[in-house]
């Protein structure tokens, strides 16, 4: 998980950018909007509290998927280490998908409030709050967490949790099934287990084509959680949805396609590779302790 953060940060925080703040045109002129008001630390804002926690939901969404098809698998083959089905997985990515949101979305956030709060806004549009729009409302992500808990309760705290359970759910499928059928394909025959390369690639890929999959939900889940810093535009996802759709057609569902799915291979790499090669030296180290 931590693999991850470091390697699809500053790709996530220009996509954020594109797909809630006003102004940046297309990825290039976000990227120089950014670099040129807010230097190299601008692209790593937010950064810290996904850091911090995504180990435990990278270990929830990993650790739910694994042992629902360890469960499947025992329940239909009587085995739990037997091949899981197409359908195994496809149940087993779903769970994994819906008891993501409940650890998932603070955790998004506060990553969102945190890369928002320098981003200027137009006036007309909005009735903005006493702040003024690009000066910073949180010191710090545990700063924003008890701002956002204290001003608008737990309510406030999962904001925008139905668009992000309507990303991860079909999210989740269009990664854990293109990365087993990647990494069967490319793994060679008589191989007990995919080597890191397969892993990498078979990784990249499932993480490209789920982004590819979720990005028109993760616009209104950006859009919903980054409303609020300097004013509250939505009331909830369907509005977020109608007023985006309104004011700026359906392409507006489409703002940072093509960023989230680069930022999606590296990103997924890095997590696939984490978690085999982890997984590994776990088993390795406790057949060495426990021969």
């Amino acid at each position: 998980g931590i693999a991850s953060v470091v390697a699809g940060h500053p790709l996530d925080t220009v996509k954020t950018r594109l797909q809630a703040g006003q102004g940046y045109g297309n990825t290039l002129k976000c990227v120089l909007t950014v670099y040129r008001n807010e230097s190299v630390a601008g692209f790593f804002k937010g950064m810290s509290f996904p850091l911090a926690s995504i180990g435990i939901y990278s270990s929830v969404v990993f650790g739910v998927y694994s042992n629902t098809l360890r469960f499947l698998s025992q329940l239909h083959h009587g085995d739990p280490a037997a091949a899981p089905s197409l359908t195994d997985m496809t149940v087993a990515s779903l769970v994994a998908g819906v008891l993501s949101v409940g650890i998932g979305t603070p955790v998004e956030l506060v990553k969102i409030r945190l890369q928002m709060q320098t981003q200027p806004y137009t006036k007309e549009s909005v009735k903005l709050k006493s702040t003024v729009p690009g000066s910073p409302v949180y010191r710090g992500p545990i700063h924003c967490f008890r701002t956002i808990l204290q001003k608008e309760g737990i309510a406030g705290v999962y904001r925008g949790n139905v668009a992000m359970l309507l990303r991860d759910v079909p999210g989740y499928y269009a990664y854990f099934i293109p990365y087993a059928m990647f990494c069967d394909w490319i793994t060679p025959d008589g191989s007990i287990s995919p080597n890191p390369s397969s892993i990498w690639v078979a990784g990249g890929v499932a993480g490209a084509v789920s982004w590819a999959v979720c990005t028109p939900m993760d616009v209104v889940k950006s859009r919903l959680q980054a409303d609020g810093v300097y004013l509250n535009q939505y009331k909830g996802t369907l509005d977020c949805m109608l007023q985006s759709y309104q004011n700026e057609g359906v392409k507006v569902f489409f703002r940072g396609l093509m960023v989230n799915t680069v930022r999606g291979f590296p990103s997924s790499a890095a997590m696939f590779l984490g978690y085999e090669l982890s997984l590994k030296a776990m088993k390795r180290c406790q057949t060495e302790t426990n021969p």
